[in-house]
Formats: structure tokens, C-alpha cells, sequence
């Protein structure tokens, strides 16, 4: 009993500071403000992969459309990767010649054993594209009219060759939607302050931009093909050992990309399966260790909550570390959730913890040994 609240002591001890340090880090990061004066001169391609997208697609393409940016200066490409749907109809109907479709299989070499489509069909995309800063977002995703200015801007002032940008759920009041959201506050939390703290790189594909010349430099995905996820994560990766400090966070309100929560608790799992499925290929010690300590602390939660029912006491060891965690982490998310205008939902913390301890433990064990299904696909 004496080893276990000695390791539990430590494990808690740890994670608190761990989190403090995300305090620091989300502080320290100043957010960017757009120059009064302003005129952009970067050309922007953004890359579209879009799979079974009917009912979303059009509303991406149409806040993209409503950037306040020169029209001259960006180009929408949409990549249709086999949709069973009228995804491509949808975007093909365009008329405006910013806006193109390009069908994935029809770039695919007949027979070509494909694991990562999403890495093929950005491949595709770029390819056929012309912009200088290549910009990543989600079919299901809308950015709001000042996005493009804000990447362009701090692309040419700072010169970074990829840009990491906000992303934020849509949500409303139900239990499943709630616990995505504030997880999800967490995470874009943690991005901010890792990047601010060199505490290893962290990024997502719906709110991503990097120059076409490292992109090339790079080879772009080459060499991590084999995984199916990972597209802006190993991406990013390549990039920073590369071109070390030129990964830039771009933290603005005005840059926040809006994405769709997992419409059930299935779709759900099967969502952070995906996202954890790259634990293992990290090229980061820094963000290893970290990831492995808040593993091992929500391990050690989720197995004293079960060695309860043996013996009590454990129970009273689980209350003070939960206990310990709910504060910390939110004293860490409530200024994550000002800046991105979900404070409302900062109430319903607490009450979700214990089933977050449960998340975290299943995601990460299927997302190290098992397979996950997205896109209607089968992954490994």
C-alpha cells in the first residue's frame, strides 16, 4: 500500500506540474494581431480532401469564397477521395474559377495498394495546385473571413515554413457533444502552449499551412505513407528537423476554423483511436515522455477505481488525485475556453472527468494494438 501512494504521489505531483507549465505556455503565447495596413502578396492554395462530404461541403467551399482576400491570390481544390455520395457533383456545380475537383482515383495507379488516402489525396491536391502557401482544412470545417489574412500576414512577416492554427467545435448542450468540446479546448490548450514552451510540436490538418518549397524539400509524404494517419503531425515532423524553429503557432480569434463534433459515442472512439494511432512514431522525446506520464496517470486512476471494489481505501486514493486533476486542468482550460468563446461549457467539467479518465486509457490502448474504422474504411 505504502509503494502504490508513493508512485501515486509522484504520478500526481508530476502531472500537476506538467499542467502548470501548460498555464505558462498558453499565457506566454502572445496572440498575433493583423497590421492596420495591410495588403497582402502571397498566393494561397487550399487543399480540400473530402470523402462522403455531401451534407458539408458546400458550406466550406462557400466560407472560404467569403475571404476578404484578393480573388486573384487563392485557389480552392477539392479532392474527392471515392465518395459514395454527390460530393463531387456538389462541388463540380461551382461556377467560380477559384473552385476546382479533382477525383483521387483517377490520380491513383490502377491496382496501387493505398493505406494513407487522406496523405494521397493532399498529395494530389498539391500537386495540382499553384499557390506559394499551401493551406490544409477539413470538408466538414468553415474558417471565418479574415483567415487568409491572417495566415498570409504572419507567413510573410515571420517567414515560418509551416503555420499551426486554431480549430474549435461547434457544440451544443448534449452530454456526447459537451465532453468532445471540452476535451477538444484542452487539446488546442496544450498545442498553444507546447509550441510556446518547445515542449514538441502538435498540430491539425483543419487549420494547417506550410510552404510549397519545404513541402518539396521535404518530399513532402514521403517516407510515412505507410500510416494511415498523421498527415499534419509526421508532416510537421519532417519539417521541424529540416527547418528547426520555423514551425509557427498563430494564435488570433479571428483565425479559428470551426469543425463538426462526432455525431455518436462510436464515431467518437473511433475518431481519438485515429488521433492516438500515431503514438509510437513520435520522433520527440520531449512529447514521448509526456505522453506517456499522462497515460500513466489516468492508468493508475482508471486501476484504482477498480481495485476499489476490492478494498475501499483505493477509492479514497482515486478521490484526491481526481480531485487534484479536475482543478489543475481547470485552472488551465479557463482562459483556453474565453479565447475560444465556449466558457459556457466550463460548468460541465467537472461532471465529465471521470468518464475523460476512461477515454483516455481505451483510446490509447486501441489506438497502440488495435484497428480503427474511418471514412467507412477499415485502418490498421
Amino acid at each position: 500500500m505504502l509503494l502504490t501512494i508513493i508512485i501515486c504521489t509522484l504520478l500526481t505531483a508530476a502531472y500537476v506540474l506538467l499542467i502548470l507549465a501548460y498555464m505558462a505556455g498558453w499565457a506566454r503565447q502572445r496572440e498575433f494581431v493583423l497590421p492596420l495596413v495591410y495588403a497582402p502578396r502571397t498566393s494561397i492554395s487550399v487543399i480540400i480532401p473530402a470523402r462522403n462530404e455531401a451534407a458539408n461541403i458546400g458550406a466550406c467551399i462557400e466560407s472560404i469564397l467569403a475571404q476578404k482576400y484578393p480573388e486573384e491570390l487563392f485557389e480552392i481544390i477539392v479532392v474527392d477521395d471515392h465518395s459514395e455520395d454527390n460530393t463531387a457533383e456538389i462541388v463540380r456545380e461551382y461556377v467560380h474559377k477559384n473552385v476546382r475537383c479533382i477525383s483521387l482515383a483517377d490520380v491513383l495507379v490502377p491496382g496501387e495498394q493505398v493505406n494513407a488516402y487522406k496523405k494521397a489525396a493532399l498529395t494530389a491536391g498539391i500537386a495540382h495546385s499553384h499557390g506559394a502557401l499551401i493551406v490544409t482544412t477539413d470538408a466538414d470545417c468553415t474558417a471565418p473571413n479574415a483567415w487568409f489574412m491572417h495566415l498570409a500576414a504572419i507567413y510573410e512577416m515571420e517567414q515560418p515554413v509551416m503555420i499551426v492554427a486554431p480549430v474549435m467545435f461547434s457544440a451544443k448542450r448534449s452530454a456526447l457533444q459537451l465532453f468532445q468540446l471540452l476535451d477538444f479546448i484542452g487539446m488546442q490548450g496544450i498545442t498553444v502552449a507546447a509550441h510556446s514552451l518547445k515542449l514538441g510540436n502538435m498540430s491539425n490538418g483543419a487549420n494547417l499551412a506550410f510552404s510549397r518549397q519545404a513541402f518539396d524539400k521535404v518530399k513532402g509524404y514521403e517516407g510515412i505513407t505507410h500510416l494511415a494517419s498523421g498527415d499534419d503531425y509526421l508532416l510537421m515532423m519532417k519539417m521541424n528537423q529540416e527547418y528547426p524553429g520555423s514551425i509557427y503557432y498563430l494564435k488570433s480569434p479571428k483565425a479559428i476554423v470551426i469543425t463538426a463534433p462526432q455525431p455518436n459515442w462510436r464515431s467518437l472512439l473511433q475518431q481519438r483511436v485515429r488521433w492516438a494511432s500515431k503514438s509510437g512514431k513520435y520522433n520527440d522525446t520531449r512529447l514521448t515522455l509526456i505522453l506517456v506520464l499522462v497515460y500513466l496517470f489516468n492508468v493508475a486512476l482508471f486501476s484504482l477505481g477498480i481495485a476499489g471494489f476490492f478494498d475501499t481505501v483505493f477509492w479514497t486514493i482515486v478521490g484526491l488525485m481526481l480531485g487534484v486533476k479536475i482543478v489543475t486542468e481547470y485552472l488551465f482550460i479557463i482562459p483556453v475556453a474565453w479565447f475560444f468563446r465556449r466558457e459556457w461549457a466550463l460548468g460541465y467539467f467537472p461532471l465529465l472527468q471521470p468518464l475523460h479518465v476512461v477515454y483516455i486509457v481505451l483510446a490509447g490502448f486501441l489506438g497502440f494494438f488495435g484497428k480503427y474504422k474511418w471514412k467507412g474504411r477499415m485502418v490498421k
